[in-house]
């Protein structure tokens, strides 16, 4: 681990405070008019989720935590637990189901997922950019309705509502960002 000026931290780095490891949400840089200058930044615990706001001066050091990423395979779920495996060791992990959030939706068996450690804890996973779905339900197109930015809802095989556009139809695969869950395109 590296030590890192408080005045350092950037979005998305993880360090260690309070016994905790936390990541960056927000971070404000501010220079009042009297005293020297800090940052104000937003951490969430990357262990139970909470939040803390903290003032790190640039005399301030903290510890820059840098995580692991193995990519694994996702198997099955087992009484709220998701099951990963490692190809090139066969050794398997549980971490529960609510590490992916709303994302869980997306993750499909046979999956690839990047899991990030911190020495041997599993601390989060990382679903690919876009997966194929395919369409379970949806209006059928009404004629004269192709304006360029109309869109109309579907329900994919994973249950997830989504906006498609109307050309799209029922059993047709499309790609959809697993963050936002907005349609990309149709899939190939």
């Amino acid at each position: 681990m590296a030590k890192i000026n408080g005045n350092e931290i950037r979005i998305g780095n993880i360090i260690e405070h309070d016994g905790g490891l936390w990541i960056a949400v927000k971070t404000q840089h501010v220079k009042p008019g009297k005293g020297g200058a800090f940052a104000q930044v937003e951490l969430k615990n990357l262990r139970n989720g909470s939040k803390l706001n903290e003032r790190f001066r640039s005399a301030d050091k903290v510890e820059k935590v840098r995580l692991e990423q193995k990519k694994q395979q996702f198997l099955y779920e087992n009484d709220g637990m998701l099951v990963f495996m490692d190809n090139d060791t066969y050794e398997q992990i549980e971490l529960p189901a609510d590490i992916l959030g709303e994302r869980r939706a997306y993750l499909q068996d046979g999956m690839m997922v990047e899991i990030e450690y911190y020495e041997e804890e599993a601390l989060s996973a990382q679903l690919p950019e876009k997966v194929i779905c395919e369409i379970a339900d949806t209006e059928p197109v009404v004629k004269g309705q192709t304006a360029a930015n109309s869109f109309k809802p579907a329900v994919l095989d994973n249950g997830v509502r989504v906006m498609i556009p109307p050309f799209v139809g029922v059993g047709e695969k499309i790609e959809v960002m697993t963050e936002t869950g907005d349609y990309v395109s149709r899939a190939s």
